[in-house]
């Protein structure tokens, strides 16, 4: 099996929405994004997937010296070995590359966050900074696409935190921040054993308001100039956002199940955004 292949193959497995918006773009960005792609599933499964966290932290400090050894031209994994040509072609830099494996450490070493500001600062670095090098690999030509990469990336890390909360707190993991789960009258203790009620509803909808209001500033953030290119995060956006529709049309029932969209309409979102951007 090639570096790309196993790259595919990781994409392809994971089942992401992101998975349908690479389709779409050419050989050469479509391999340097599922590469990219790889890599951030290759880190993050070493967090989620090894409960001794010496040993989570022994793995991400192993990805650590080779992500410099890639930037010295030396990689040795499948992930490095297939992005490794993408880099320079890209301006894929490293500290944004480290910054991703920094956003997974903090899974290891915290599982609350106090305040908004504080969630804001772990999504940066587990899904804005991939907004930024993801960005770049569709081809960016304005500086003022980073700021939409960056706030997209935020809505789409939030999206994930709202699907995900049931799944997260059996992992004894809470995001949502503390003081908008006093503000709403909501219990560590509520989530943590799954127990849906008038509140949570009322939190969770605020949670999904302002999301889809990220969206929104992220959207128009971006350059027109830069509209077609950035076509793959448009897709997600339209597939993301439709997701947090069905999540508030479903009640917010997610502490004990995990919405989705079926592939075909996250193929089909994908096809008319792109037909329409």
């Amino acid at each position: 099996m090639s570096p790309d292949e196993y790259c595919q193959q990781k994409a392809a497995q994971s089942g992401s929405s992101f998975y349908y918006s690479f389709l779409f773009l050419p050989v050469e960005r479509r391999r340097a994004i599922t590469a990219l792609y790889a890599f951030c599933r290759e880190v993050d499964d070493t967090v989620d997937e090894i409960a001794d966290a010496d040993i989570a932290r022994a793995k991400l400090m192993w990805w650590r010296k080779e992500v410099l050894a890639m930037y010295q031209g030396q990689p040795t994994h499948p992930v490095t070995l297939s992005l490794h040509p993408h880099i320079g072609i890209y301006n894929l830099e490293q500290v944004h590359m480290e910054a991703i494996i920094d956003g997974m450490e903090m899974d290891l070493n915290q599982t609350r966050y106090l305040d908004y500001i504080a969630l804001q600062r772990y999504c940066w670095h587990v899904a804005s900074v991939v907004g930024i090098l993801s960005s770049r690999i569709f081809g960016a030509s304005h500086p003022h696409t980073q700021q939409y990469a960056e706030k997209l990336g935020l809505a789409f890390q939030l999206t994930n935190i709202i699907r995900d909360v049931g799944e997260d707190a059996q992992k004894g993991r809470i995001y949502l921040p503390i003081n908008e789960l006093q503000q709403f009258g909501v219990s560590a203790a509520d989530i943590l054993n799954a127990r849906h009620t008038d509140n949570f509803e009322h939190l969770m909808r605020f949670q999904v308001e302002r999301t889809q209001q990220l969206y929104d500033e992220a959207l128009a953030l971006l350059p027109k100039e830069d509209r077609r290119s950035q076509r793959p995060g448009l897709m997600m956006a339209a597939i993301y956002r439709t997701l947090l529709t069905e999540i508030a049309r479903d009640g917010f029932h997610v502490l004990k199940q995990r919405i989705t969209l079926t592939p075909i309409r996250k193929l089909w979102l994908a096809w008319k955004t792109y037909i329409r951007s």
